[in-house]
């Protein structure tokens, strides 16, 4: 057997007892030569007859998911479509997005999922940005989304679907509901091919030699510089860090559930919600959009298995079960066994709310786009420390590096870029290879993804999150994190959300701003003058926001993350900046 190219030296201080390493999972591990198709075949060949999901009315199994794949591959191949080319999946959560993500899996063409709240122009750049030759999308979605632009794609096969198309519905249930506007559908072009057909074809795909280190999908993402770019995500990337979060999750049994409110075009949903469901034998909960509170707390209560559920979310998400009023009359007790805050930051007012209305354990997650996307997390079953992202998963190192050296590795507890390099890290971004040398960069004979994040590793290797490398604010020379700010802030009874983020200033290079969220208990009662005051009262001074605005809501992205840049961009300082700039 050749070297493990992501061996992790077993010294290192996360690996020790004192940091809560779990004897149950292994330090290093051989992931194996194995494509996505290739790791739902072996769970196929295990579950053929359990459920894999459920969505809107009913369960589809293994064996049917494995069917759909096979007709669906052998159909885009019928096409013309070939190994390398891109399909886009302009799809929510359904039975359609996880058959065609594993279609083109199957055949060696690289899946990109598409946002479905996008506007035409973000679609777009999407779409010019893959060279995209075919899309699935759904018939509600094509008017108003796709038509304004498909004359200015490559896109050469349009494949349309209604959200029933695979539902186990009756027919007239389904007709009633599109007559009944119940279920939403609207106009395609005559020519468009519809799903349904595509899925008569037989279930023999031709066999097509793939590379593991060949794109399995293409995923939008910022970056550590905000512009959009689409990061190349690997076989070989996706299958380990599968087996990565099923080795951290070592107590999970086939049959567990998984709810799947992330939207699985999303790089967290597209590993932590549908392929370790997949590759454990689980089923995943789908949800075309976010439910209401009473919907959710309904789902986990009557079709939680006797294997538990899983719960992987951005931090909105949490705090909705702990602010929910009527949480007590569903019977959730024991059925969240494993909940996993990410994409964003985890405030200790909202995991100790969450844990206290739920009584169950929310750990924290840590990752990015560009490591497919999970590094670390907190151990479920030990030890944790709250405030920090964990340690980092199997076969996985990181380290704390100079900003502006990263070749220079920082003595603990001092601040820098955090570096992480293993298995999971992606090929680069899309035709851009100035942006992928900025970001990946080999060591010590490893490949190094620098997150752009600020962080801080203790004497046990465990790391805390100050905030991205680009938005620090600098007041007075103060390096102040805006999550910090955020945390201390929501620290007031007061509080139910807040953003924090730096303002242009002449005299002091930035000052910090505080958009706040007042809980509906404190509306009219508190004002931003009191709240400043409070602040003045509980945090350094350098730390105090120079203003605070009360807003009804923070913007957020479908994930639930919050948009500082929105609130930053809107407000008239930053504004009035700007255009002194271009003067």
């Amino acid at each position: 057997m050749s070297p493990n190219p992501y061996f992790v030296d077993e010294s290192k201080p996360w690996f020790s007892e004192e940091a809560g390493w779990p004897t149950e999972v292994p330090r290093n591990y051989e992931f194996p030569r194995m494509t996505l198709s290739e790791m739902l075949k072996e769970s196929v060949a295990l579950h053929a007859d359990q459920p894999c999901a459920w969505f809107l009315d009913g369960f589809m199994t293994y064996r049917q998911l494995d069917d759909y794949v096979d007709r669906l591959a052998n159909a885009l191949h019928k096409l013309g479509l070939r190994k390398g080319d891109v399909v886009t999946l302009l799809l929510p959560n359904s039975f359609q997005y996880v058959v065609g993500y594993y279609a083109c899996q199957r055949v060696g063409l690289i899946a990109s999922g598409v946002n479905p709240t996008y506007k035409p122009g973000e679609v777009l750049h999407q779409l010019k940005l893959t060279k995209a030759k075919a899309m699935i999308v759904l018939d509600s979605l094509y008017e108003p989304t796709v038509a304004p632009i498909l004359k200015d794609t490559h896109i050469k096969h349009l494949i349309v679907t209604n959200v029933v198309d695979l539902v186990p519905m009756s027919p007239l249930k389904k007709m009633l509901g599109k007559l009944l506007k119940k279920i939403p559908t609207g106009p395609v072009p005559a020519d468009a091919l519809r799903l349904l057909d595509l899925l008569k074809n037989p279930p023999t795909p031709p066999e097509v030699e793939i590379d593991v280190h060949s794109p399995a999908t293409y995923i939008m993402t910022g970056g550590t510089t905000g512009v959009p770019k689409a990061a190349m995500l690997s076989h070989h990337n996706c299958v380990s860090n599968a087996i990565q979060a099923r080795l951290w999750l070592y107590k999970i049994e086939p049959g567990i559930m998984n709810i799947g409110i992330l939207p699985l075009f999303h790089s967290f949903a597209m590993t932590a919600v549908m392929n370790l469901t997949l590759h454990v034998g689980g089923w995943i909960l789908l949800f075309p959009r976010p439910p209401a509170m009473a919907e959710l707390c309904q789902r986990i209560q009557d079709l939680t298995p006797p294997a538990g559920a899983t719960f992987c979310g951005a931090e909105i998400l949490f705090k909705k079960f702990a602010e929910f009023p009527e949480l007590k009359k569903y019977n959730l007790d024991g059925k969240l066994s494993l909940c996993v805050s990410g994409a964003g930051p985890l405030h200790r007012p909202v995991q100790e709310a969450f844990e206290k209305a739920t009584g169950a354990r929310l750990a924290e997650g840590y990752g990015l786009t560009e490591t497919s996307p999970v590094v670390s997390a907190h151990p479920f079953w030990g030890n944790r420390k709250i405030g920090t992202i964990g340690l980092p998963f199997t076969g996985t190192e990181w380290r704390i590096v100079d900003n502006a050296d990263w070749r220079r590795e920082l003595p603990q507890g001092e601040a820098g870029e955090i570096a992480v390099a293993g298995p999971q890290i992606m090929l680069g971004y899309l035709d851009k290879p100035e942006e992928t040398a900025e970001t990946i960069v080999e060591l010590d004979g490893k490949r190094w993804c620098l997150t752009g994040d600020i962080g801080r590793m203790d004497q046990q290797g465990r790391v805390t999150i100050e905030d991205r490398k680009k938005q620090m604010i600098k007041f007075k020379g103060y390096p102040v994190f805006p999550t910090e700010v955020e945390t201390l802030l929501m620290g007031h009874e007061g509080v139910s959300e807040v953003a924090v983020a730096g303002l242009p200033d002449a005299e002091t290079g930035e000052i910090i701003k505080a958009w706040v969220v007042v809980k509906d208990s404190f509306k009219g009662r508190i004002t931003e003058a009191d709240l400043m005051a409070w602040a003045k009262e509980n945090l350094t001074h350098y730390k105090v926001p120079r203003s605070i605005q009360f807003v009804d809501e923070l913007p957020k992205s479908m994930i639930g993350k919050v948009l500082r840049r929105v609130l930053q961009e809107a407000d008239p300082i930053w504004q009035a900046a700007q255009a002194a700039k271009k003067k």
